[in-house]
């Protein structure tokens, strides 16, 4: 039966090849806002990949009230950069879509000293203490006039559909939001007055592009927040925009103060905004846009089929494996690399780095970070450590064309992406493992389980490169009576059970996400950590965050923060908070109080083999997935 997924279909006059498209990601560009040569090649991959319409990231029409966040198109000068792009992807079948910004308003990357603009005068997001200055109707008026200016430009570059970015709790957004907007001029009260700046950029854009050029508005229904905005009022301005003559919605959910409920993380479940979506669909004529995990083929084929959505989008998925439409198409599914919801990409564009992608090493580097041409050079690689970061290796230099030995200690491959994909709610980072072994298994490369590098096995070797990829091993803090403590990853890795009531130590990621499982499971659990704060040192992004967070709230885990753990006995723990000591009597208790490098054999190996050895992974630090994929595959790529 033929995958409707592959249909032919239109929106206004514009012909698209299939229903997938790019979901719009912002990304950076040259000094004056222009698009760069990176940012080209990276959106020519998606189209390469087989997507039928790639939606920009947003590019902001004016940069006269904020600093330029993201890409910018309010230049004649704008124009070549982004007419380059365009074409580039018109070369493989994809459509390009380009998205118009009026700005970020109290959302905008600011500094703690500088009020930014917004609807009304609220507190901004970063810095809620910080109260934003209201736009007065001038300056309304110049950005409607900006965005059809940009619209125009838009349609000179090539591009052969324009969306209006309307969604999120961004600017537009916030006009058209009762908790931000609280104007008592024509821009604010009812719900047509708070929409009004956004039909005024819709006429502005209607005004400046042809008929041929079908105009789409992303909006966000339901912002899923208490007190916020609810899909009531969100199926009225869906109808709102369909009368102001919209070709197509493009509907999303959540906001910033909920980021999670937007920008999909590795807690989120398939789907998660099907049933936003599918209201919407059900009240409009127009098609409608969505994305939201849908990177199951099956279910992403499913939604069109059950007429929930018109197109299925992928994010950040795209950004794992470009090629995800054709090898769907070829039903090359095990050859897709999958997304694991870490959101490093969207953490590495909000510390002020491009694009990365934890499991595409290539990803905003399409041609600088491409594996060398091959030139028939041969190599010998032995790999010591069969985790994520010595998989990378392998593959890596199976894929140069290099013979590769990889020995691995323990029974299986996948390291410490075992524990990390432990709980039911992670499910995702198994899939990474599954990923890596298959592709191992069929490029050919020499495994050998249950075999571990010792002092005795390493010397002599004959190889040109030798990896150490040994991942690291859980800390054992000085603490009397640790020994009767259970490791948090043998119960992540299901060696071990545990009584109904839990105490765990450390509330980093491997504690909190534990403390999740256990406390999903009805079982009392008890979670303390010497630092202020719980994830202090996690270093993960603002949505991951947020919705792990919420998972430890919601699930009803007892939090302890900036307590001492000081004494472990056989049915007890005691630990100092403010100077008070405490006693919780326990059935068990989960060390997860970090990890250390797994690196003993570093200096044996340099000792032997001088500057063949390389040490990636968590056998340098105990880091993440982004790091031990990258260095696995840098190790390989620029041997010589």
């Amino acid at each position: 039966m033929k995958n409707v997924l592959f249909d032919k279909t239109y929106i206004g006059k514009m012909k698209l090849k299939n229903r997938v498209f790019m979901s719009p990601m912002g990304t950076t560009g040259e000094a004056d806002g222009a698009y760069n040569i990176d940012a080209i090649n990276y959106f020519m991959e998606r189209a390469k990949g087989g997507a039928g319409l790639i939606i920009t990231g947003a590019n902001v029409v004016s940069t006269k009230y904020e600093p330029r966040p993201c890409t910018e198109l309010s230049d004649f000068h704008h124009v070549e950069r982004l007419n380059m792009l365009i074409d580039r992807c018109h070369h493989y079948g994809a459509k390009v879509c380009v998205q118009l910004s009026p700005g970020l308003g109290r959302q905008q990357f600011t500094d703690p000293f500088t009020p930014p603009y917004s609807a009304g005068s609220v507190g901004s997001f970063w810095f809620p203490d910080l109260i934003c200055k209201p736009f007065t109707k001038e300056d309304i008026q110049y950005l409607v006039g900006k965005v059809g200016y940009s619209a125009s430009l838009a349609v000179m570059a090539g591009a052969d559909a324009v969306e209006l970015h309307a969604y999120g709790g961004y600017l537009l957004d916030q006009f058209q939001s009762k908790q931000w907007n609280n104007r008592t001029d024509e821009y604010g009260g009812s719900l047509e007055n708070r929409m009004r700046f956004t039909l005024e950029c819709i006429e502005a854009i209607k005004k400046n592009i042809p008929d041929t050029v079908p105009l789409l508005v992303k909006f966000t229904p339901d912002q899923r927040v208490e007190g916020f905005r609810d899909l009531s009022e969100g199926i009225e301005m869906a109808k709102i925009l369909e009368k102001a003559g919209v070709d197509a919605l493009h509907v999303d959910t959540g906001c910033y103060e909920e980021w999670y409920q937007a920008i999909t993380t590795v807690y989120s479940k398939p789907g998660h905004k099907l049933d936003v979506q599918k209201a919407i669909k059900d009240v409009v004529s127009v098609p409608v846009l969505g994305d939201g995990k849908l990177f199951d083929p099956k279910l992403a084929e499913k939604v069109v089929n059950d007429g929930i959505l018109d197109y299925v989008g992928l994010g950040h998925e795209m950004l794992a494996d470009p090629h995800w439409v054709n090898k769907v198409k070829k039903n090359q599914l095990e050859d897709i690399t999958p997304c694991v919801g870490c959101n490093e990409c969207l953490l590495s564009g909000f510390s002020g780095k491009h694009y990365y992608c934890a499991v595409n090493p290539t990803c905003y580097a399409e041609k600088e970070y491409a594996l060398p041409a091959d030139t028939g050079l041969k190599r010998k690689v032995l790999i010591i450590g069969g985790g994520p970061a010595g998989m990378e290796a392998a593959i890596t230099a199976k894929r140069r064309g290099f013979e590769v030995d990889l020995w691995e200690k323990g029974d299986k491959l996948g390291g410490t992406l075992w524990p990390a994909g432990g709980p039911d709610f992670k499910a995702d980072v198994l899939k990474l493992i599954t990923y890596l072994e298959t592709q191992c298994h069929k490029l050919g490369v020499n495994i050998s389980l249950n075999k571990a590098a010792t002092k005795d096995n390493i010397k002599g070797l004959d190889y040109d490169r030798i990896i150490l990829a040994t991942g690291a091993n859980p800390a054992m803090p000085p603490i009397e009576g640790i020994e009767k403590t259970v490791l948090a990853t043998d119960y992540l890795t299901h060696q071990v059970t545990t009584g109904d009531n839990v105490v765990i130590i450390g509330a980093g990621l491997a504690g909190s996400e534990a403390a999740c499982d256990l406390a999903g499971q009805g079982k009392n659990t008890v979670l303390i950590e010497m630092l202020p704060d719980i994830l202090a040192l996690a270093n993960h992004c603002l949505n991951n965050d947020q919705h792990l967070r919420n998972m430890i709230k919601d699930r009803g885990v007892n939090v302890v923060t900036g307590a001492k753990v000081t004494k472990i006995t056989d049915d007890s723990i005691t630990y100092e908070k403010d100077g008070e000591v405490h006693t919780v009597s326990y059935d068990t208790v989960l060390n997860a109080a970090g990890f250390k490098p797994n690196n003993q054999l570093e200096d044996l190996l340099e000792e032997e083999y001088d500057d063949k050895v390389v040490v990636i992974g968590d056998a340098v630090a105990p880091r993440k997935i982004l790091t031990a994929i990258h260095e696995g595959y840098h190790a390989i790529r620029v041997m010589e």
